[in-house]
């Protein structure tokens, strides 16, 4: 049986085909989307990547560093112009938490400087991240307030920012609520 180039089935493919094969994984290659991300280092010894960059970026500061506790830089690229910038700081974060978690400490942010749009010719989506990792707080020091619907509320948010564990939120909870 002959194909539509011309060839006899288990011969060679059409050169046609190999070619539209390549194209396929070039443009999934592309779609991909993958990100640039050096390691987490030691903020004191490491240079910002937005120092000297064509495309500067804005820094936040979000919190003063606490005297004795080394800080960290993470820094996250898009590796296109299509990538929003919040899922490129989610990356970032996720790092950081991880890179915290590792310690036994969770993250506190010092600073995080953003990419400007427009993301074209080379400024892709960027965030570098300053923080450092510190000791979780204790159960204890949440107790100040005196209503127990506060000390919920307060629970909750260290639950949602990942301070808490389900379980330990759920045994404070009962904690709480069994108190007259």
């Amino acid at each position: 049986m002959i194909n539509h180039c011309g060839r006899k089935n288990g011969q060679r493919p059409c050169p046609e085909y190999r070619w539209r094969g390549l194209q396929i994984v070039t443009v999934l290659s592309l779609l991909a989307g993958c990100a640039s991300a050096p390691p987490i280092q030691p903020a004191a010894s490491s240079k910002s990547q937005f120092d000297g960059a064509v495309y500067s970026g804005k820094t936040v500061s979000l919190d003063k560093p606490t005297p004795g506790e080394e800080s960290y830089r993470a820094f996250q690229r898009g590796a296109t112009g299509f990538v929003s910038l919040q899922s490129v700081r989610s990356s970032v974060e996720e790092s950081a938490t991880g890179h915290c978690d590792r310690k036994g400490k969770v993250v506190r942010a010092l600073a995080e400087t953003d990419a400007k749009p427009p993301y074209i010719l080379g400024n892709f989506p960027r965030v570098e991240l300053v923080f450092e990792c510190v000791s979780k707080p204790s159960i204890a020091s949440i107790a100040g307030p005196n209503d127990k619907y506060e000390r919920l509320a307060e629970l909750k948010k260290l639950v949602d920012n990942g301070t808490l564990t389900q379980v330990e939120f759920e045994q404070e909870k009962a904690k709480i609520l069994a108190q007259p």
